[in-house]
């Protein structure tokens, strides 16, 4: 594929994105259809509520302190908590289900009740989400809550991406315990027939 060829399928990815974007019910059915699949594995609820078990007495400056320790690990690229965290079998998981994807998604991981990283497929910036869109706007809003970024070109893996993160429900009793976050590739999104989502 040449360079305006590969010019030309970005945009009419970016575009592509952005229309399902703008379509509700069609990012909602491929939030529901593919993404709750990955996160419908026990590992998955089993490992969110152990680690809500772990942080139920945490407060907000030993939240503080975890995300600097962590932010302090990615500078050095390796740590006690990096290593704790990506060694879990829940990232472990999660990586699987990111290369089963076949470049569908960049990255996903996982957030507690206290938006803090549970597992992941790879190295986040930062250990705690609670802050941002991403776990406000699902994790808080409650069952079924959608939050989608902007599309946004993506240094590292030289992609166009947006997040869809959703909220993470227990099964067994209905209530709202993490949410989850999925770089999704416009690109490879763009294969996915947009008509399939409605």
């Amino acid at each position: 594929m040449n360079f305006k060829s590969k010019t030309l399928l970005v945009a009419a990815s970016v575009f592509a994105l952005s229309s399902a974007k703008a379509n509700d019910s069609a990012l909602k059915t491929f939030a529901e259809e593919k993404l709750q699949a990955i996160l419908s594995d026990s590992i998955v609820v089993d490992s969110i509520k152990a680690q809500n078990e772990a942080h139920s007495n945490l407060d907000q400056s030993q939240i503080d302190s975890l995300d600097l320790q962590w932010r302090a690990e990615v500078d050095g690229q390796s740590g006690d908590l990096i290593e704790k965290t990506l060694a879990s079998p829940l990232s472990d998981y999660l990586l699987a289900a990111l290369e089963e994807g076949e470049g569908l998604y960049t990255e996903i991981f996982v957030m507690d009740n206290r938006g803090l990283n549970v597992g992941q497929s790879g190295l986040t910036s930062d250990y705690w989400q609670g802050d941002e869109s991403k776990w406000q706007e699902t994790f808080l809003v409650g069952g079924n809550a959608i939050h989608t970024s902007d599309i946004e070109f993506d240094e590292s893996s030289q992609t166009y991406q947006l997040q869809v993160s959703i909220s993470v429900v227990d099964p067994d009793s209905n209530a709202v315990i993490g949410a989850a976050t999925f770089g999704v590739n416009a690109e490879a999104l763009q294969m996915i027939s947009l008509d399939d989502l409605n």
